[in-house]
Formats: structure tokens, C-alpha cells, sequence
């Protein structure tokens, strides 16, 4: 019996989530909870082999208990609306095994979930074509001066290294600014995290 704990905010769609996966002969709803912290303290608890976990949550994210739960026997499965490239790396880098969306036909949860204890991982399609289509825009230079700043390093510091004038740097950063459609250098910095583009 694959025993599971699910955890999502919203109480009518929790409740329909465990009717669904009762419905299997070979699964069986151990506990529910509301949000990531609950999802946390019961799998702790619990054991149990699967958590399905939603992103978006009071309290602790989906994302956040993942990353709580890393290194647990409990294998996570984020099901979700959000079809972010952002939210996928950062569920990857959690080690979630499986990243369903909530659009998806209700008989592919179960057959994801018994994928997911067979040892294989669960990616919806249109986030693996996001991963891999998304690529950055940045030249080698412009990489380069972004990670110096990422570094902490001022336009003077940068221009120092690289040997290059300080109008130049400040000419890259707003290049940098404009195609990374970002008002600054700390949301160019977090975009190019959240998509994995630093090495």
C-alpha cells in the first residue's frame, strides 16, 4: 500500500484530492494538511512514502516544505496552477520527483504517483519545453559583469577587473537591465537565479 499525505489550502479541492486517491486500491490518504508547515510536521510524523504538495500556501510554501523535507524517505510531488520556470528549478533543486499541473486529468495523478515509487520522476511536459527553450539572453561579457555584481562588486571593482572603463560597465548593466526586462541589478540578479542561469 503506497501511503500518502496531501497538503493544499483549499479545502474542497484537499478533500476531492483524497476521495480521488482513496478510489485506488493500492494508495491510501494517511493525513491532510493545510499548508507547509502541517505538510512538514505530518510527513515527519507519518512517514509516509508520497507527499503531493501544492506551491502556494499560508505559512510555509509548498516549495519551502520541500526543501524542509529533502533528504526524507518521503518522495514529494508538487501539484499545481503555476506553471512557472522559476518555481520547477527551484522544485528540482528540492529533489521533488514529480511536478504535476492541476489541469492535468485526474487519472494521471495516480499513474504519476506509482511512477514516482517505481524510481522515476514526474515532470509535466510544458515545463521541461519551458527549461529548455528558455535561454538566456545575455552575452559571455554581460554574464560575466552580472555575476561580479551578484558578487557584491560596485561599477568601479567590475571595471578593474575585467579592465574595462566604468562607462562601459554602466553601459553592460543597462544592457543587461533592458533585456532582462528588470528595473535593476537585484531583479536581474534573482531572475538569473530563479531561471539557473548563474554557473
Amino acid at each position: 500500500m503506497i501511503t500518502i499525505v496531501i497538503a493544499e489550502d483549499q479545502r474542497m479541492l484537499l478533500g476531492a484530492l483524497g476521495s480521488l486517491v482513496n478510489l485506488e486500491e493500492d494508495m491510501e490518504v494517511v493525513g491532510k494538511a493545510s499548508n507547509g508547515e502541517e505538510a512538514v510536521a505530518l510527513v515527519q510524523q507519518l512517514k509516509p512514502d508520497i507527499c503531493i504538495m501544492d506551491i502556494e500556501m499560508p505559512g510555509k510554501s509548498g516549495l519551502e516544505a520541500a526543501e524542509e523535507l529533502k533528504g526524507l524517505d518521503c518522495k514529494v510531488i508538487i501539484l499545481t496552477t503555476f506553471a512557472r520556470t522559476g518555481y520547477f528549478q527551484r522544485a528540482l533543486k528540492a529533489g521533488v520527483k514529480g511536478y504535476l499541473l492541476k489541469d492535468s486529468p485526474s487519472e494521471e495523478l495516480a499513474s504519476s504517483i506509482r511512477s514516482v515509487m517505481a524510481g522515476r520522476r514526474m515532470y509535466a511536459p510544458e515545463l521541461m519545453d519551458d527549461v529548455y527553450s528558455e535561454e538566456n539572453p545575455l552575452t559571455e561579457r554581460e554574464k560575466e559583469v552580472l555575476e561580479l555584481v551578484a558578487d557584491g562588486k560596485n561599477t568601479k571593482e567590475i571595471a578593474d577587473q575585467l579592465s574595462l572603463k566604468t562607462g562601459t560597465v554602466r553601459n553592460y548593466i543597462s544592457a543587461i537591465l533592458d533585456k532582462l526586462e528588470v528595473k535593476n541589478r537585484i531583479e536581474a540578479i534573482t531572475q538569473s537565479k530563479e531561471k539557473g542561469w548563474f554557473k
